[in-house]
């Protein structure tokens, strides 16, 4: 197998680049109109969509068609539903609580505060996560066994982020659950199936990249970033600690797996 082309890849960084900040400064425009911040959290999914598009057309000529599609495919499927998802579960809310503490330390203008700490910042969290997408549309050579355990650890995760998504809205749907921890489904098996889908997702992206030695080790940041994110960053320590004072958490706790999907425990 040939080697990586790093001379044809490196003008995709900066074109991403400019993907995700397009995005990033286009939702920040509406945000500041509607006054209400918390759109961001819509822009991340279409961000990332954004990127593999871009990198998808960059990259003509260069790697293998399947491999380049698939990959595309895969995450804008998974960003376009999640953004769909924030954005249904967001309609009618005012703004987030996280947001009102971040800005409430703005020492100037807020809405440039919010440009500063939340939108650019998110825009090179994307670059950065998103370099498995970037770098495995150049990777030369048929998919092998790694890109295929790649869509099925790819499924496990959008399957978890889906499943468990669905789970809670029709449980908060429910009037009678109003105060009430979720603790079915999947969420008997893990306090956050949505954060473990996420995990998947992006260790089974890298994995597209992992036919070239190269492309794996520029990438591999990618998945150890979003692991952490989620697991000791802005994920799951933030959400647990808004849970913690909840009625019957604390058992929840005690019962549940706290990250990896596991058989809950017996109570009694």
């Amino acid at each position: 197998m040939s080697g990586f082309p790093w001379g044809a890849f490196a003008p995709n960084l900066g074109l991403a680049a400019a993907a995700a900040l397009a995005v990033m400064l286009a939702t920040f425009a509406a945000a500041v109109r509607k006054g209400l911040h918390r759109i961001v959290d819509v822009a991340w999914g279409i961000a990332f969509t954004a990127v593999a598009l871009v990198s998808l057309l960059a990259s003509a000529g260069e790697g293998d068609l399947v491999r380049r599609v698939l990959v595309t495919v895969l995450t804008a499927v998974w960003g376009l539903r999640l953004a769909a998802h924030i954005a249904r579960r967001g309609r009618g809310h005012g703004e987030d609580p996280r947001y009102d503490a971040l800005l409430a330390k703005a020492p100037g203008n807020r809405d440039l505060y919010a440009l500063r700490m939340v939108y650019l910042l998110q825009g090179a969290l994307v670059w950065l996560v998103s370099l498995p997408v970037q770098a495995a549309q150049y990777v030369p050579g048929r998919p092998s066994g790694f890109a295929w355990a790649g869509v099925a650890l790819w499924a496990c995760g959008f399957l978890f982020e889906t499943v468990g998504d669905a789970q809670l809205a029709r449980f908060k749907a429910d009037p009678a659950n109003k105060g009430k921890v979720m603790d079915r489904g999947l969420w008997s098996w893990t306090r956050h199936p949505n954060y473990f889908g996420d995990f998947c997702v992006w260790w089974g992206l890298f994995l597209f990249t992992c036919d070239s030695a190269a492309a794996a080790a520029l990438s591999l940041i990618s998945p150890l970033v979003m692991s952490y994110l989620l697991t000791k960053g802005s994920g799951k320590p933030m959400l647990e600690r808004h849970m913690a004072e909840r009625p019957g958490y604390a058992e929840y706790v005690d019962h549940t797996s706290g990250f990896f999907p596991l058989p809950p425990k017996r109570r009694g």
